[in-house]
């Protein structure tokens, strides 16, 4: 069986205090696009008694095979007897790692998706979240706004929208560009009925900001130069960073305006890693 896991892009990204547990509480407003890895499960025969995880593509070589989200989901899910039997999994790697793309968030919820047919519940996000990544619950929708970090709400929009994706090959470790923070940013209230046409939720997004942009531009100059860069691109509505880092994204007018950008953009970069998504 072939399952997609989903990368997903934080159009915006609201630091506003940090928790008890050392978590920070985030609003963002996020989407799911194109981009996929790969995933194949395989039911092992026999009396094996260990899965098989498996990782191939440029990406693999920056992942644990005996310490990633799915095998702490499978490991999660045979402790509470949700599954009994053992599994040899690959898994396609065309998804960044330590990106800002929440890579491992999605294997690990398409794992847990495919093994849980029934629906997950909150309970059983907000355990293995303290394993995996508080963004796990986030792949549960194609688009949706965190209120906080243990609330999401789906959005009804089926707004197409279309990206230019550009990784400039700098890992940024989530918990490291946190620490930086310093100043926090108020709670927005969202009314999702007021960004229910293209105009309204282009203009909340430019009007928003990822709080940890300038912490990561601080430490890598070439992330404000790029997104410069794709911000003037012809088409381009916004550039911003997503999530930690480093990965950055051009939101353009439709895809043949992000094409043309990308053609403009490996030219200059040669060396980065470039992907058109747009929003499934």
């Amino acid at each position: 069986m072939l399952i997609k896991s989903y990368a997903k892009i934080n159009l915006s990204l609201n630091v506003s205090k940090r928790l008890n547990n050392g978590l920070h509480e985030i609003q963002s407003l996020f989407c799911l696009v194109n981009l996929f890895d790969e995933i194949t499960i395989k039911k092992q025969k026999g009396s094996f008694q260990k899965d098989k995880v498996y990782f191939s593509g440029q990406f693999a070589k920056d992942i644990k095979s005996s310490n990633n989200s799915i095998q702490k989901v499978l490991n999660i899910l045979r402790k509470k007897k949700l599954i009994s039997n053992y599994y040899s999994i690959k898994v396609k790697k065309k998804i960044p790692v330590f990106a800002g793309l929440g890579g491992g968030s999605s294997n690990g919820h398409a794992i847990l998706n495919h093994f849980l047919k029934k629906g997950i519940n909150d309970k059983t996000i907000n355990t293995i979240s303290k394993h995996i990544g508080s963004d796990l619950r986030l792949f549960s929708y194609k688009k949706g706004f965190l209120s906080n970090i243990n609330r999401a709400i789906k959005l009804k929009n089926q707004l197409k929208l279309y990206f230019l994706l550009v990784f400039p090959r700098v890992k940024c470790k989530t918990a490291s560009i946190y620490s930086e923070v310093k100043k926090y940013s108020p709670k927005k209230k969202f009314f999702e009925n007021e960004i229910n046409s293209r105009n309204t939720f282009t203009n909340y997004i430019f009007n928003s900001k990822n709080d940890l942009q300038s912490i990561v531009e601080k430490r890598y100059q070439i992330i404000g130069e790029l997104i410069s860069y794709i911000r003037g691109q012809k088409g381009c509505y916004i550039s911003r960073m997503t999530g930690s880092g480093s990965t950055c994204f051009g939101l353009f007018i439709n895809e043949d305006c992000s094409k043309v950008a990308l053609n403009s953009l490996k030219k200059k970069y040669p060396k980065f890693w470039f992907s058109i998504a747009k929003t499934i």
